[in-house]
């Protein structure tokens, strides 16, 4: 789809919008707000060397949410023909008539909106062929099957290639939409040794095509961490430093997004209730967010409710600065919306200088976690266990292999006890951190 096609496309889910609002003020609603997405794509997935299936994909619909004398009601459509959309309005409006009234619901405050949205560049459109994408999965499994003898299949590749556009409207006459597009390439391989069988993959994923990697990286990257995998051993319980390889350790601040969102500060149910303006990380640790960054994974002019998003520091000096708060719970909360209905923005975690080698270095003998498992996280206390995988490490060198073991600690105090972030930037991610060195953890084993 070219450019011009895409802006054609946008109008025609403007007028959608348009239209949706317009029924709902005939009907009698005080309010209400309308978002409208649609997605076209396609996918190929290939397995040892043979095409296993192509997928087009083309859908889209409308959400309308609608208040009256405080009661909310909502409803939805894939249908976008004019009766349907009527329709639609109708029902959210007659389910308003159910539920209570809430002093706290309806759209975000005119003078939050993105009225001077800027435009940011997430749109890079290709006209692609299914064989495009069929060369580059085979490509990536021939290259990976070629490369050692242990590597005895692939458990399949895959790439995709997606277009969306997004648009959203309310009752204070705010309608704005914008497009995105999004490539990856993955690759999932299957090594032996010894009897000892592993799993483990590569991937690229980009908004530009020309940004992905290409399909002999993916695949070097997969044939790394399966032969990395094979020999895992069991090890004792002990108390250790851990260090939290990017691909994980973007997870630990990823409980921070929940910790400090709005639903979990106005329902209580977070550790970190209270903590505004409270040093939580190390002095030297900075979170930044950069919502307009041009091809960014999480970049966005605006949120879900059409609130404009802002840069802003996260965390500054190991301080918290900001809560995550939509419409909603900035009122229950009694504070400013800051723009994060839908989720986050290009985080960016600062990093204290040092490459994994020298954090292998300064960790001396520790857990090197490159795999985490299970969901045993408790946002209310903190209190944090999961399973994992990845590497014993001595004198600063990686000694073997580990598997089956559980890491527990408390995410309060593992905030607390970062030693350092390393400068290996995982950047294919929404939540760009380097690795992570926590200076103790208790490590269940065998």
């Amino acid at each position: 789809m070219n450019p011009a096609d895409i802006q054609t496309e946008q109008r025609q889910l403007e007028l959608a919008v348009e239209q949706a609002l317009d029924s709902a003020r005939r009907l009698g609603a005080d309010s209400a707000e309308v978002s409208i997405s649609k997605q076209t794509g396609l996918s190929v997935n290939t397995r040892n060397g043979e095409l296993e299936n192509i997928e087009f994909n083309k859908d889209g619909a409308l959400g309308i949410a609608v208040y009256r004398d405080g009661c909310k009601g909502s409803a939805s459509t894939s249908d976008l023909r004019p009766e349907a959309i009527a329709k639609t309005v109708a029902a959210a409006l007659d389910i308003s008539r159910y539920t209570s009234p809430d002093p706290f619901a309806g759209i975000a405050e005119s003078g939050d909106l993105a009225w001077d949205a800027p435009e940011v560049a997430m749109c890079f459109p290709a006209e692609l062929e299914p064989e495009f994408g069929i060369d580059l999965a085979l490509r990536c499994e021939r290259h990976a099957l070629g490369r050692d003898g242990r590597i005895k299949q692939s458990d399949g590749a895959s790439f995709s290639s997606t277009l969306g556009t997004r648009v959203y409207g309310n009752s204070h006459g705010f309608i704005k939409g914008y497009s995105g597009t999004r490539f990856g390439m993955s690759c999932v391989l299957i090594g032996e040794q010894d009897g000892d069988m592993q799993r483990e993959y590569g991937y690229t994923s980009a908004r530009s095509l020309t940004d992905l990697w290409t399909p002999e990286q993916v695949a070097d990257e997969a044939v790394t961490r399966t032969l990395g995998r094979l020999g895992a051993r069991k090890i004792g319980t002990t108390r250790v430093p851990v260090l939290f390889h990017p691909d994980v350790a973007s997870g630990l601040f990823g409980h921070l997004v929940m910790a400090i969102s709005g639903g979990s500060l106005y329902r209580k149910s977070s550790f970190l209730l209270d903590a505004l303006g409270s040093r939580i990380f190390p002095e030297w640790l900075t979170i930044n967010e950069q919502p307009h960054l041009d091809k960014g994974l999480a970049s966005s002019p605006f949120d879900n409710e059409g609130v404009r998003t802002h840069a802003r520091n996260i965390i500054e000096q190991g301080v918290l600065q900001s809560y995550l708060l939509t419409s909603y719970s900035a009122r229950k909360l009694g504070m400013e919306v800051t723009g994060h209905a839908g989720g986050i923005h290009n985080w960016q975690v600062g990093s204290s200088g040092q490459s994994l080698d020298q954090l292998l270095k300064l960790m001396d003998t520790g857990l090197l976690v490159t795999e985490m498992m299970g969901q045993g996280v408790n946002i209310v206390n903190g209190d944090y266990s999961r399973g994992a995988a990845g590497f014993w490490v001595e004198k600063g060198e990686i000694a073997y292999p580990v598997e089956e073991i559980t890491i527990a600690g408390n995410l309060k105090e593992m905030f607390a006890g970062i030693q350092a972030i390393g400068t290996d930037v995982e950047t294919r991610s929404s939540l760009q951190t380097g690795s992570v060195l926590i200076e103790q953890m208790k490590i269940a084993g065998q």
